[in-house]
């Protein structure tokens, strides 16, 4: 390949926003002689490492305009220490054809036994899938909502939980809120429903909701909507947190965290 067509080509790729192909054209040139690649296979090459590039792109904005606060996956989640959890039912989730039923899900259990990283895992795949995700904790989701609605801006805010393929919800009933609170809730939740996924975790059983929306009617109108199309998993095993603290204490570990 002669330089003139060398510079043609990464000039023309550049323009065309293939900024791979521009970069590492020499190289892959260098593997098509090396692996005596036919026209077709060198061009399938050429396309093949232009969109990885791409999708490894595109998932990192999606990671960064979710507001996860971390990346685990279901990889890294410790299913031998839960073992009552439904394991097939976590992986049938992950196949993320609840997004289609526009289903909800919900995480129950105490704290620490790893509802959040569930939940996080599942958003975590729904990126890489190409699904846009909003995460946040209950109590900020409504500090947010009030803020907007003092200042007018109600209906403008409440698009950052709607617009989303799916809403993360971490957090509920962590404190209880009062009513104007959970009326806001139920506003997001109507607004969403049938629309799109809620994940949501929490460490109270539906029976307690009405304690933590302090009002027995709008907490059975808003779990009407949650629970109408909703996969439901219980986590009743051991603290995650608790386990690492105890093995750091037998270690000698006896800083407080």
């Amino acid at each position: 390949m002669t330089e003139l067509t060398t510079a043609r080509i990464k000039s023309h790729a550049t323009k065309l926003g293939l900024p791979h192909l521009a970069a590492s054209l020499e190289q892959l040139v260098k593997r098509a002689d090396t692996e005596q690649l036919g026209y077709l296979d060198f061009l399938d090459l050429i396309v093949e490492e232009e969109l990885g590039i791409r999708e490894g792109r595109r998932f990192r904005q999606a990671l960064r305009l979710s507001k996860l606060p971390h990346h685990k996956t279901l990889e890294e989640f410790e299913f031998a220490f839960q073992p009552d959890l439904d394991t097939r039912k976590v992986r049938d989730l992950a196949s993320l054809s609840f997004i289609a039923t526009k289903s909800n899900v919900a995480l129950l259990g105490p704290p620490g036994v790893g509802k959040t990283h569930l939940a996080v895992a599942l958003a975590v795949s729904a990126c890489r899938a190409g699904y846009s995700t909003y995460f946040t904790s209950l109590d900020d989701m409504v500090r947010q909502l009030r803020a907007a609605e003092e200042l007018g801006r109600l209906n403008r805010k409440m698009r950052t939980y709607t617009r989303p393929a799916i809403l993360v919800v971490d957090e509920v009933g962590y404190l209880p809120l009062d009513r104007s609170d959970a009326n806001l809730v139920f506003q997001m939740i109507s607004k969403r429903y049938e629309t799109g996924p809620i994940i949501l975790t929490s460490n109270k059983s539906f029976s307690e909701w009405g304690q933590v929306f302090c009002d027995d009617v709008l907490a059975t109108a808003i779990l009407d909507r949650v629970l109408h199309h909703c996969e439901v998993l219980s986590i009743n095993g051991p603290s995650y947190r608790l386990k690492h603290r105890l093995t750091a204490i037998e270690g000698g570990d006896t800083t407080v965290a």
